[in-house]
């Protein structure tokens, strides 16, 4: 049985035997190229979200559908009990690049937070500070949908239905430095921040901000965590976020873009955070498996051994985007603000202009975004995106506007 061409007869089976926890709008997609994604009847959408900040090379890009090939061919899935040399380059592909010298494989972003949330516990366990393991997070924030990531996330939405929550997490204003120090106690293991807030809005931190949490951490014995799922692997116009602020972490997360499609995640820290971990203390099944790693080494190659083409494209259409979505505000006095780094951005419309119907709006004329919240719509097309697309999108837009 195929239903993949048929949206009739999947929309129905979906209703009907997925869970309802996602409400699909109504349009289901066949094929993709390049920035563009093609639904069941042929129609072609740009895809402007990139399956949220997932597709960072694009859809059906050569380099990872041979990777990705070639290796399911050899063989797919092989247990951590055996040296897998996919993940050991991989593995040397992140830390060589960053700051990192230990990595951890899981499958998603949430997976990669919950190892990070364990090995800061665990490190103080370790030093015979067990006492020592709450973490201070940000209002606003969002680190996964795992019983600890919900309750280290920042918003009661996604923590109240679930609990009693995960003990040990303090939540503090984003960007405000003395409500970080005023939640600190002797029991303070790590703060852990996303360098761009993705799920409230798309708010970065600002680099004051970000310079005294290191110098509070390394003041306290306070690990510091950053969350670059979303903002790693490109994305905000460096390899990681951390390096646009000149601040290294002692653990990051990665997921979304690292696998190009392909689900993984990723948690990175130093060898003297390492020591948290025994063997037998953290695992996966399927984390650090042949088949992502591949996908993984892939993508990490394009971004780094390709005169670094694809992230200085990023900084180059960031650059047009912002420009150009700040004289739509100022002229249409309909967007009151443009936020964000890189190809992660946020646009804020004034009161009046719902996002979910801009973003209902846009789908319907050929782009996809994502709502967040009642005014803001995201955009996290693919790192290949061109100028000439991007240019497509903001007169679209623009369009929209004037109506």
């Amino acid at each position: 049985m195929s239903i993949d061409k048929d949206y009739e007869l999947a929309k129905a089976y979906d209703s009907k035997y997925c869970l309802n926890v996602f409400n699909p709008l109504p349009i289901a997609f066949s094929k993709g190229n390049g920035v563009y994604l093609y639904d069941t009847e042929g129609n072609r959408y740009m895809d402007m979200i990139g399956g949220i900040a997932v597709n960072s090379l694009g859809h059906n890009n050569k380099a990872l559908t041979k990777a990705i090939t070639e290796q399911a061919k050899k063989y797919i899935h092989c247990s951590n009990y055996y040296v897998i040399p996919q993940r050991s380059e991989l593995a040397f592909r992140l830390c060589s690049n960053s700051f990192a010298d230990k990595a951890f494989f899981a499958n998603s972003g949430a997976e990669a937070n919950e190892a990070a949330i364990k090995i800061a516990r665990s490190f103080f366990y370790y030093k015979g500070q067990p006492e020592k393991n709450e973490i201070i997070t940000a209002n606003m924030s969002f680190h996964g949908r795992t019983m600890a990531t919900i309750a280290a996330t920042g918003q009661e939405k996604f923590r109240k239905a679930f609990a009693p929550n995960v003990p040990g997490f303090k939540y503090v204003d984003f960007n405000d430095i003395s409500a970080v120090t005023s939640a600190i106690t002797e029991n303070t293991a790590a703060i852990m921040i996303e360098l761009v807030q993705g799920e409230s809005g798309v708010h970065p931190a600002t680099k004051a901000y970000v310079k005294e949490l290191r110098k509070i951490c390394d003041e306290k014995n306070i690990l510091l965590i950053f969350d670059e799922v979303q903002t790693g692997i490109g994305r905000t116009g460096s390899l990681f976020c951390y390096q646009n602020y000149d601040v290294e972490p002692d653990i990051m997360t990665l997921a979304k873009g690292l696998g190009g499609g392909v689900p993984i995640g990723a948690m990175l820290c130093t060898d003297e955070v390492a020591t948290g971990m025994k063997p037998g203390d953290h695992g996966s099944t399927f984390g650090g498996n042949p088949l992502a790693c591949a996908a993984g080494n892939c993508v990490m190659e394009q971004l780094t051994d390709n005169s670094k083409a694809i992230i200085a494209n990023v900084n180059s259409v960031s650059s047009y985007l912002f420009t150009e979505l700040n004289k739509l505000a100022t002229k249409t006095n309909k967007i009151k603000q443009v936020r964000g780094q890189g190809l992660l951005i946020g646009i804020e419309f004034v009161e009046g202009i719902e996002s979910s119907g801009m973003k209902t709006l846009l789908m319907q004329n050929g782009f996809l975004v994502s709502s967040i919240g009642t005014s803001v719509i995201r955009i996290a097309p693919p790192l290949i995106i061109t100028q000439r697309e991007a240019a497509a999108f903001v007169k679209a837009l623009a369009k929209l506007l004037k109506k």
